[in-house]
């Protein structure tokens, strides 16, 4: 109902007012918010903070080992390991129980230390040597230096290039893996002589990646990644020319094989990471480099598992064995946790909306609520 004017009577105003100023609907999408934010707040800042340490993966292998790594759990290893003689992945998880303040048995840790002092032994480091020099699959340091002293004499090399090469010669099965990577190893070679050594990191991580592909430690993904690569450095028609009428007794043209049809300089992310497997092996151990070429993905894992070896050392290994991938990247996705930060933010903006909604209708409820008594006062003084 409206008055000559087209206005509502005030009484029908007074109603409307009061509608639009109605302090329970937003109370209680406050209380509703403030519900939800309850929850998703303290995983958006979570979420937060595993985004700002994704790109330091010793941050990242410390949290994962806050979940699992405890005492009975580095016992149950260390057991384990000196019963397989793995005397190096013992001595890992004593030197991480220590770093990271677990007790252990003092009778278990002198085991380990008796373990490691056999395994140091002269007699165990020349047969090791000699058992890496041979087959080109190191078990330690001892034996990573006779495969690497093999390599960088082009015997390792030329020896897997002339067994695979003759293979693929003559139609047989040949692991053209370790053939190209032991041609790129010649050429490799011929480059850390000529820069005084400056290439040996890039020639031990090399010999790794044989060894592991041998012992079947390299993984699928990583595997994956060196044959395009090889695809792209080797000429493979060329390469099967060339080792047509090859013997072991004539490495000279092994030697010439791999100059012709290696183009090394194609080889740029092949030996990126070669060189940061000679650098997780420079760091935390031989097997800690295997180890790491099992789990690594990419040459991007790769690189952040070396960064992981530049910081925790000899721990590394006992790390990678406890966190898995998880010691490296992060469990959720970058992409989940930014729909979790987003959505703590959203539910802020939206409780503080609320709340200020809330404050305004109390605010002018209260305006109207003393400007009504104002008019009713100055009414009844009119009526006197």
């Amino acid at each position: 109902m409206r008055d000559a004017l087209g206005f509502a009577p005030p009484e029908v105003q007074e109603k409307a007012a009061m509608r639009h100023r109605r302090i329970a609907p937003a109370l209680v999408a406050a209380a509703l918010l403030a519900a939800v934010g309850a929850y998703v707040a303290p995983r958006g800042f979570e979420a937060g903070t595993l985004l700002a340490m994704q790109d330091d993966p010793a941050e990242i292998a410390d949290r994962a080992l806050d979940d699992t790594f405890n005492a009975d759990l580095a016992n149950r290893e260390i057991n384990d390991a000196l019963a397989a003689k793995d005397s190096d992945l013992a001595n890992s998880f004593v030197e991480l129980a220590a770093e990271r303040k677990v007790a252990l048995d003092s009778a278990l840790t002198e085991k380990v230390k008796v373990a490691v002092a056999e395994d140091a032994s002269v007699g165990h480091a020349a047969q090791s040597f000699a058992y890496g020099l041979v087959t080109g699959e190191p078990n330690d340091m001892a034996g990573l230096a006779g495969t690497t002293l093999g390599d960088l004499f082009v015997f390792g090399d030329i020896r897997d290039a002339v067994r695979e090469g003759g293979r693929l010669a003559t139609g047989e099965q040949a692991d053209t893996l370790i053939l190209g990577l032991a041609t790129v190893g010649l050429a490799i070679t011929a480059g850390t002589y000529a820069t005084l050594g400056a290439g040996t990191p890039v020639r031990a991580g090399l010999s790794l990646a044989k060894a592991a592909r041998k012992t079947g430690k390299l993984s699928g993904d990583l595997a994956s990644y060196i044959w395009r690569s090889l695809r792209r450095v080797v000429d493979w028609g060329q390469m099967k020319k060339a080792f047509a009428g090859i013997s072991v007794t004539e490495p000279q043209l092994a030697i010439r094989a791999a100059r012709e049809a290696v183009k090394i300089e194609r080889a740029g992310g092949l030996v990126d990471l070669a060189r940061s497997v000679g650098r997780v092996q420079s760091k935390a151990g031989t097997q800690a480099a295997l180890e790491s070429l099992k789990i690594a993905e990419s040459p991007r894992d790769m690189a952040r598992i070396a960064k992981l070896a530049e910081k925790q050392g000899s721990r590394t290994r006992a790390i990678l064995k406890v966190a898995g991938r998880g010691a490296i990247a992060l469990t959720f996705a970058a992409f989940d946790l930014t729909i979790w930060i987003l959505g703590a933010l959203f539910t802020l903006f939206a409780f503080v909306s609320s709340l200020k909604s809330a404050t305004e209708r109390a605010t002018l409820r209260f305006v109207h609520y003393r400007k009504r008594k104002r008019l009713e006062r100055l009414a009844a003084l009119a009526a006197h």
